[in-house]
């Protein structure tokens, strides 16, 4: 896969701790921020485990 467009759409205030970090480590830190990364297995795992705060879209 390519590289793909990850943007936070909500908020990680109440989430719990492996959740932030998740996001903390994909290089999110703001609501309506974007990451363009590369879409290894690894990046696509800690997406998978945040769908619902983010939004995905390959470039």
């Amino acid at each position: 896969m390519g590289m793909i467009k990850i943007t936070q759409v909500r908020s990680y205030i109440g989430r719990p701790e492996r959740q932030k970090r998740t996001l903390i480590a994909l290089g999110l830190r703001k609501n309506n921020q974007s990451v363009e990364v590369e879409g290894t297995p690894q990046v696509l795992g800690m997406v998978n485990k945040v769908k619902h705060l983010v939004s995905v879209e390959e470039i």
